[in-house]
């Protein structure tokens, strides 16, 4: 995934100097503190969250229960990807985990950007083409690892971070109970 990002990143460093500053009139920066929400359940996504630092959950509610879908990371970009492609209210939330610094860009500006500059159509593509391979690759995992081993990468990934996720948060993302979770947490340290 990785090696993706790389390319990714690559290809933003061939821009030309007006696409960039093109984009920099339709992004801002912002932070957003431990608890606040990027999204809420009905809510229409008109931004997409390039996340620079900090870590934030993708979450919807079932049964009362708030199930964790996905965990962004610095250099992850948080969206509701129905809701911004399909600009319909978000059946989900974004939720800062703790301060999230993150570059905030509009939907419909970057939606003109395409227009005008057909390499940003090129990076839309892009940025699609690295969500599939990342829900690829956790589709993946999930059906082939077990609970420990998907603990273990969520680890071995992320270890410098984990610790500021709630961990009821973490079970949820990996698909367990708590009670499981704290089994393999007292495995591995025991």
């Amino acid at each position: 995934m990785s090696a993706y990002l790389a390319k990714i990143d690559d290809f933003v460093n061939t821009l030309e100097k007006d696409a960039l500053s093109a984009l920099a009139e339709i992004s801002q920066q912002k932070v957003f503190k431990k608890g606040e929400f990027l999204l809420r359940q009905g809510e229409i996504c008109t931004s997409s969250f390039l996340i620079g630092a900090g870590v934030a959950r993708k979450y919807y509610l079932h049964d009362g229960k708030e199930i964790t879908t996905e965990l962004y990371f610095a250099e992850d970009l948080a969206i509701s990807f129905e809701s911004y492609v399909m600009q319909q209210p978000a059946r989900e939330f974004i939720q800062a985990l703790d301060t999230v610094q993150a570059t905030v860009t509009n939907h419909s500006g970057f939606l003109d950007l395409k227009k005008r500059f057909p390499s940003f159509a090129t990076l839309d593509l892009m940025m699609t083409e690295y969500y599939a391979l990342w829900l690829e690759e956790r589709l993946f995992e999930f059906h082939t690892l077990n609970a420990t081993e998907r603990y273990l990468l969520l680890l071995e990934k992320h270890s410098h971070v984990i610790r500021y996720i709630p961990l009821t948060h973490i079970a949820s993302y990996l698909g367990i109970s708590l009670e499981t979770l704290s089994r393999i947490r007292a495995r591995i340290s025991g």
